[in-house]
């Protein structure tokens, strides 16, 4: 498939890690989302119930995260994908989280996965 709709560098605050200091505040993390789709139908249509709502996905993943007290980051980052391959529509997904101040010396730092159906 080569329809893709993205969504870059979500910055959302989670508390994740399996550090104590990681355990009791929240912090930065960077989302990017790629999903697989075919976006044909909204192409003709020009009708939004014929494609992905990524501004109703990008609040879920919003509450998903915000909401998460994960350990690690391929965790949430699973769990993301997860999500999103629950529109039908999604036939893949690639996924990304990132920690920006996770490494001092390092800009970013995450893991990026794909899934698809």
């Amino acid at each position: 498939m080569a329809d893709r709709i993205t969504i870059r560098a979500l910055l959302l605050q989670a508390v994740v890690g399996v550090w104590e200091d990681e355990r009791t505040r929240r912090q930065d993390v960077l989302i990017n989302v790629t999903l697989f789709t075919d976006t044909s139908d909204a192409a003709r249509s020009d009708d939004l119930t014929d494609t992905v709502d990524y501004q109703a996905l990008t609040d879920q993943i919003t509450r998903l995260v915000e909401t998460s007290r994960y350990r690690l980051v391929e965790k949430m980052a699973d769990q993301i994908a997860t999500l999103c391959l629950g529109d039908e529509r999604v036939e893949s997904v690639e996924v990304g989280v990132h920690k920006p101040q996770a490494i001092p010396a390092a800009r970013n730092v995450g893991v990026t996965i794909e899934r698809s159906r």
